[in-house]
């Protein structure tokens, strides 16, 4: 596909078919991925992928104190269980982690690269024909969620990534021209 056309196609995806994507694609799609500019070449990154029952360690998750439930366990039990639904209708999760730098510099350079692989991801996927949504749920820097990933003390997640073959395509959002948000110096 033309990078031009699949730029503008690509879209984030959040509904998906009930089937697998096979892991041996998504491996080789990060093995491209990872292909992103990044100063000093730290390569800070690393990914978790959850497919198959794997996903039970995320949907196991309940986030606690969503909306004020808390204290009606029939609610609780009943959110609990759409949590778990939701989280099991997505076929796979890519949890991108960074290592976090200790000078800030070079951890916003590292943020920016392995953001970079991300979207070099979602367009390899895309191109794939298979979709791609990333999340960064507020509860993915809560003790429970960084043990069910296996992210280790010093690293940050930088995203959930769901993965799977689109049941729905959104539609289009329109952009503001990038000329309306252009300055061009060419004189001292």
């Amino acid at each position: 596909m033309e990078l031009a056309k699949l730029l503008k196609e690509r879209r984030s995806v959040h509904v998906f078919e009930d089937r697998e994507v096979p892991l041996e694609t998504v491996q080789e799609l990060l093995e491209t991925a990872v292909w992103v500019p990044n100063h000093r070449m730290t390569q800070p990154w690393r990914f978790v992928i959850i497919y198959g029952d794997g996903r039970k360690r995320l949907g196991a998750l309940n986030p606690r104190g969503k909306g004020g439930f808390e204290k009606d366990p029939a609610k609780v039990a009943e959110m609990a269980q759409k949590f778990h639904n939701k989280m099991m209708g997505v076929p796979m999760y890519v949890v991108v982690l960074m290592k976090e730098h200790p000078v800030l510099g070079v951890r916003e350079e590292d943020y920016a690269s392995t953001s970079c692989i991300i979207h070099n991801l979602s367009l390899l996927l895309w191109e794939q024909g298979i979709g791609m949504v990333w999340e960064s749920y507020g509860f993915m820097h809560d003790t429970g969620y960084r043990e069910a990933v296996g992210a280790c003390p010093g690293e940050k997640v930088v995203g959930s990534l769901h993965l799977g073959y689109p049941e729905r395509v959104p539609a289009a959002q329109a952009r503001i021209p990038a000329s309306q948000l252009t300055t061009v110096i060419s004189e001292t």
